[in-house]
């Protein structure tokens, strides 16, 4: 068994004018290091497309992720959906990636723009078997996975993007993967890159796009540890249990809180420095200990995270902040978002006298409350997530 694991990220427009996205994705997980993803893109747009394409990724995904064969999904999605009466096809397009193992990649592309795969910062040509499924050609390919590898599929309202405005013929596949490898190096999210790539082709369509499009991009890369430290123990006996427990963690190691990082800096043998600049005047400023990768202000700074995260996970129109500001809820997106793929949670269970004050908005309960949103946003990202209460 490899080291790697797949960050996985997709995003859509909605063709203008209109209320669903016709196009849908779906991700099911079979362990921990199997994954299906479908990309189906329904005949039209609107309504009947939206139910076109929800059916033919949920029967599809599952049924892949139950063992059943390509040629068994695409004759069931076959027979299951009505035939549109125009065009006489009973289904929507797909693009199938099955992840096995996290070692090789399995794709199925019938009538979406081909899969493009960047390796070693440049695009590489992957092989195609053709295969013919109840009239339909299918292509099929199998690839054995390696670090940074980046996969992205669209549905075709990435190439029809500015056809006859911007563009005379659209943003052709070329050009898409000449925009892509630029962004190769930067070591976005795939769900950044999916979102980048998005917004150009929103640009392309003059922020009215003509089709629903859909962009799914799926990054290989090392698994990477990272250690949170929320709150000191409720029983002061366990302060020193709590901090050899948390450095004893392989990875980087990120603490939140006043009274935590004055416990930490003792466990240590050394001192907490404190910054004064407000980078964000809503965001308390960070410190720094000897032997800590960040230390950070505690509910404040990760209450700012949680919307964040909130926030990647809809439209990710906050990244433009978070990728880039110096303050400490932006350090800590980076940090869990992009580097971290394992995160465990050390949360003290303290009460904070000053957070009993009537008048603050602040509670043991809200603090609890910020952890099992942040950690349950994190999760559909992709990461794993181990929380461990002192």
């Amino acid at each position: 068994m490899n080291n790697l694991c797949a960050d996985i990220g997709y995003q859509s427009l909605i063709k203008y004018k209109e209320q669903l996205c016709g196009d849908h994705v779906d991700v099911i997980e079979q362990g921990d290091d199997s994954t299906v993803i479908v990309l189906a893109d329904g005949l039209g747009s609107g309504v009947k497309a939206s139910i076109l394409s929800t059916l033919t990724s949920k029967i599809i995904s599952t049924m892949i992720a139950e063992g059943l064969t390509i040629e068994e999904c695409v004759s069931t999605v076959a027979a299951t959906l009505p035939v549109c009466s125009v065009r006489g096809v009973a289904y929507s397009t797909f693009t199938i990636m099955r992840l096995i193992n996290n070692e090789e990649a399995e794709i199925f592309q019938y009538d979406n723009p081909h899969v493009i795969l960047l390796r070693d910062g440049r695009h590489y040509e992957f092989p195609k078997t053709e295969m013919l499924i109840d009239g339909k050609t299918v292509y099929r390919s199998r690839i054995m996975l390696k670090e940074n590898d980046i996969f992205i599929a669209m549905s075709d309202g990435c190439i029809h993007a500015g056809v006859g405005s911007a563009l005379n013929f659209g943003w052709e596949r070329k050009n898409i993967i000449e925009y892509m490898e630029t962004l190769y190096d930067v070591g976005f999210t795939a769900k950044t890159l999916a979102t980048i790539l998005l917004e150009e082709c929103n640009k392309l369509y003059g922020n009215k796009p003509g089709d629903d499009t859909t962009v799914c991009v799926v990054r290989i890369r090392k698994r990477e540890p990272m250690n949170l430290l929320f709150g000191p123990p409720s029983n002061r006996d366990d302060c020193n249990k709590m901090m050899g427990l948390f450095f004893s963690k392989e990875g980087k190691h990120i603490i939140c809180g006043g009274t935590t990082s004055t416990i930490a800096a003792e466990y240590l043998g050394k001192k907490v420095k404190p910054h004064i600049e407000f980078i964000d005047p809503e965001v308390p400023p960070i410190a720094e200990i000897e032997g800590v990768d960040l230390v950070t202000e505690g509910v404040i700074t990760i209450n700012k995270v949680v919307k964040y995260a909130e926030d990647y996970l809809a439209e990710n129109k906050d990244y433009k902040n978070w990728s880039y500001k110096r303050d400490g809820a932006s350090l800590i997106c980076r940090l869990l978002f992009e580097e971290a793929t394992d995160i465990n949670f050390f949360v003290g269970r303290a009460m904070n006298p000053a957070h009993q004050n009537p008048d603050l908005p602040i509670n043991f309960n809200i603090k609890m409350q910020l952890v099992e949103e942040l950690s349950k946003s994190l999760r559909k990202m992709g990461k794993r997530i181990k929380v461990s209460y002192f």
